[in-house]
């Protein structure tokens, strides 16, 4: 399951810092708070990326 749940996390992580990085550009950000939108975005992605993976394995 690891094998492929990796590189499904890697596309989603991808995916959603591209949309934040259009966001930023589309908003003209500063590059402190597109810096805040970019934490913000990776810490809840992982968050959810690693409960789902928890969710599918352990329970």
């Amino acid at each position: 399951m690891l094998f492929i749940y990796v590189p499904f996390a890697l596309f989603i992580l991808y995916t959603f810092n591209s949309l934040a990085q259009r966001f930023c550009e589309k908003s003209e950000l500063s590059s402190e708070k597109s810096s805040k939108v970019f934490r913000t975005i990776n810490v809840a992605m992982l968050i959810l990326l690693l409960s789902s993976y928890y969710e599918v394995n352990y329970l």
